[in-house]
């Protein structure tokens, strides 16, 4: 402990209780002032804690939810940045906000950018680290795979004696040797035949001698158990495997894992992974299954995930869509829909969401041709390349509708003939969107 440390920490709290009087909150102005103080500060806040970090392109914000409140069934006091705040001035905010009673068991679960994992790990040992995929997102500031996936070794590597917990279906996290202890999780199979992926598939190529990969199980993606038939790389054993899926629907899922069913209030094969990270971390802890299907239960959706609003009179859900893997599993999802609902599609090019928006051109938008009578409304701050891009997949003009402001976007859903309507939308889309609806009284309390 040094007075820096001790002033950083003093300074930053200070600024975040002025925040909380002053404002609706700001998650990462205080970790900037006290980082300013003492760049090390991290360290210092994190000392008596164990420390769980999720990363990865998908499922970070919602595996880090289920894995807080699975935890809270062992840990007295789960500290976690549920805002989503991943970059590491949002971690120190985080940890300023600790307000865990003395002498209490303390575990912190933290969301971390991919391209922050490093810089955290240098100063936060974790126990812990998550990997949940990688998939092709934000290229202008991420670039390939391969320069993402470094990333997360680089992070890993500086905190060597931490267990990688990784998606054992995913080619790319078996790739690289690493002094870490590993854990896999995934789908089990006992199919023996391959089976065909979609052209269009990225990360097939074997990692050790650039052979196509073949599958006798592909999920999604390039998820799955795969294999090279040149070399014999293969998915490693898994530590934690789903056995069964029991049902999927726009709302729920339910699966059996090591034998134990569970069941989550959310739909998509996506986020049954998410929920096989989250339980494999609960294992490692060794909480019980009971205790790990009572923090199922205790699992809201997040902020902009399959989250349900009731918007004059019509019921809406809404889904953050960020690149082509998980555009393509939320329209996916869709076709659970039974009801007839309308469309709205918002993309924006802001930082958050990158700027190079040509991710849309795969997205497999063709799949709601085929759905009768389908309205579709448009906006953000690129509706032209939006327009184009449905006006491609074949959409009748007649059905495409322009959004002039996000602010008529309550009217527009109020003045559809479906009773349904599902929103696909870009990170600052659904904060913006999210922002207008509070205003209006259709959101509550934005977390």
């Amino acid at each position: 402990m040094t007075i820096r440390s001790q002033t950083a920490k003093l300074v930053g709290k200070a600024t975040q209780k002025f925040l909380k009087m002053a404002t609706s909150g700001g998650s990462s102005l205080p970790g900037q002032v006290a980082l300013k103080i003492d760049n090390d500060i991290l360290d210092y806040l994190s000392k008596d804690y164990h420390v769980v970090m999720i990363t990865g392109t998908n499922g970070k914000t919602l595996t880090t939810a289920m894995i807080v409140n699975i935890l809270k069934q062992k840990f007295d006091y789960v500290l976690t940045n549920p805002t989503g705040a991943n970059l590491k001035q949002g971690i120190v905010s985080t940890f300023l906000a600790d307000s865990a009673p003395k002498g209490a068991s303390k575990i912190a679960v933290l969301e971390i950018d991919e391209a922050t994992l490093a810089s955290v790990t240098e100063v936060i040992k974790p126990t812990v680290i998550v990997y949940t995929n990688v998939f092709r997102d934000q290229m202008d500031r991420y670039g390939e795979i391969y320069t993402i996936y470094q990333m997360m070794v680089d992070g890993a590597l500086k905190a060597p004696e931490a267990t990688v917990i990784a998606n054992g279906d995913s080619p790319i996290f078996n790739s690289v040797d690493m002094p870490n202890p590993k854990k896999y999780f995934g789908f089990n199979t006992t199919r023996e035949e391959d089976v065909p992926l979609h052209p269009n598939t990225d990360g097939v190529l074997c990692p050790k001698c650039d052979s196509l990969l073949h599958y006798h199980l592909n999920t999604y993606s390039n998820l799955g158990d795969y294999y090279c038939p040149k070399c014999g790389f293969k998915r490693p054993p898994l530590d934690y495997s789903l056995d069964k899926l029991l049902e999927l629907t726009l709302k729920e899922s339910k699966f059996v894992v090591d034998g134990h069913p569970y069941e989550i209030q959310i739909g998509g094969r996506y986020n049954i992974y998410n929920a096989l990270a989250a339980y494999s971390v609960g294992r490692f802890f060794e909480v019980n299954p009971d205790q790990i299907q009572a923090g199922f239960y205790a699992s809201k959706r997040v902020f902009g995930r399959q989250e349900e609003l009731s918007i004059n009179g019509k019921s809406v859900l809404m889904n953050l869509t960020k690149n082509p893997v998980g555009l393509n599993e939320v329209i996916e999802l869709l076709h659970y829909e039974n009801e007839p609902f309308t469309l709205i599609t918002l993309l924006n090019d802001n930082y958050a969401d990158g700027q190079d928006v040509s991710w849309i051109w795969d997205g497999d938008y063709e799949k709601f041709a085929t759905v009768p009578n389908l309205d579709v409304y448009y906006g953000g701050k690129r509706p032209d390349e939006m327009h184009l891009r449905l006006e491609v997949a074949g959409i009748p003009e007649e059905r495409l509708h322009k959004i002039n402001s996000f602010e008529d976007i309550a009217t527009i859903i109020g003045k559809v003939k479906t009773p349904k309507v599902h929103i696909l939308a870009t990170y600052t889309a659904v904060l913006s969107l999210r922002k207008i609806f509070k205003q209006q009284g259709f959101i509550k309390e934005v977390k």
